[in-house]
């Protein structure tokens, strides 16, 4: 085995390795918000939707935070950040 191919081989180990750790802070994010409106904790069916519909917004949501700026660069704040946000994720939902 060449040099080049064991430091490849390492790096796609490692890849695949963390891979589902991103994941499961993602998960933990969303199961931790997993509220209903009595206060309780989601479950069934009801938790199930949540997590996929949270799951796949956490994406969208991050991309259009970091996208949130004004002509000059700073970052929005709110009234125009909420609607800024709104409208973004918005877009990302129709795209898909």
């Amino acid at each position: 085995m060449t040099k080049f191919s064991a430091i490849l081989t390492a790096c796609i180990a490692a890849l695949a390795l963390s891979a589902p750790l991103v994941a499961t802070a993602a998960n933990a994010d969303c199961e931790a918000k997993a509220i209903g409106k009595n206060g309780k904790p989601l479950a069934g069916a009801a938790k199930a939707s949540y997590m996929k519909k949270c799951e796949a917004g956490s994406g969208a949501a991050a991309a259009c935070e970091a996208k949130a700026m004004d002509k000059n660069g700073k970052a929005l704040a709110g009234a125009a950040k909420s609607s800024y946000m709104k409208k973004c994720e918005a877009d990302a939902g129709a795209k898909k």
